[in-house]
């Protein structure tokens, strides 16, 4: 089956400048460059300050590049401006984002979230059709509205808030769903249950989704890729297996040896009770 490129960075730079005669300055991003697949899953990963997330804010028009091209569909979206050609990018290309609880107005009920979403819509939609698109949307990312609908924020967990946030995505109907750190601030015990998720999206709606993660062992579990990024750049890349049974780059050799193992455990264990 022929791969078919969705979207692709071209030397994506990002430098940021202090001091009125811009005489510091930071390269954020550096040359980055990679593509991604219909119904791909590829993880950037990296330490933080590995400019991943940067990357993810440049490709979602939150924030310009100094430098390099952003395609979509082989079109070049880097300059886009105008807020209706915006809202016609956002329409296709959405994102998730670290914290579960920051997109919600604690004094409001959870359903008040999905009001910004239907502005990206050129045609209005009537309360009752409103109503189905939400729950349709809802029980793709295996929630019962019922059960969550008409609840304050607190009284849901964290994962069952971010996948609110996936559902609310979902209702414009993207081809690609950047996800920027999407479990770091929600329960182990939950995090399995949000990356299911997502692997259900791309398998039975041909999801494309850029995961951005420190954790090799989530982008591991996820990915058909992996993209690691050290100082703003790509380091390395390749096939999930591939990079993790066989790094060639000495950081993500690092990354790996950095991750906690029972074995690890048992050996530490052993050592000090013989030594």
């Amino acid at each position: 089956m022929t791969e078919q490129v969705i979207l692709e960075t071209q030397n994506l730079t990002k430098v940021y400048y202090s001091g009125f005669v811009r005489k510091t300055s930071v390269m954020a991003v550096d040359g980055v460059s990679f593509n991604l697949n219909k119904g791909e899953i590829i993880s950037l990963v990296g330490e933080s300050g590995s400019g991943k997330t940067t990357v993810a804010r440049i490709i979602l028009k939150l924030l310009r590049p100094t430098a390099g091209k952003i395609l979509y569909q082989g079109k070049d979206i880097s300059l886009l401006r105008k807020r209706q050609a915006l809202t016609e990018y956002w329409r296709h290309v959405q994102g998730i984002f670290q914290d579960p609880y920051a997109p919600f107005n604690l004094f409001y009920k959870v359903d008040r979230v999905f009001d910004i979403i239907f502005n990206l819509f050129a045609e209005s939609f009537s309360k009752e059709e409103k109503k189905k698109m939400i729950d349709a949307s809802l029980m793709m990312v295996d929630l019962n509205p019922e059960d969550v609908l008409g609840k304050y924020p607190h009284q849901l967990s964290g994962g069952q808030r971010q996948r609110i946030l996936v559902a609310r995505s979902l209702i414009v109907n993207p081809e690609i769903l950047v996800a920027d750190e999407p479990t770091s601030m929600i329960d182990a015990s939950t995090r399995v249950d949000v990356l299911k998720v997502f692997l259900n999206l791309r398998d039975k709606q041909g999801l494309s989704i850029i995961f951005i993660t420190h954790d090799v062992g989530l982008a591991y579990y996820i990915s058909d890729r992996m993209l690691v990024m050290q100082k703003g750049k790509i380091v390395e890349e390749g096939r999930v297996e591939e990079v993790i049974t066989n790094p060639k780059n000495e950081y993500t050799q690092k990354l790996l040896s950095a991750i906690p193992t029972l074995t690890k455990k048992w050996e530490s264990t052993e050592k000090n009770e013989t030594g």
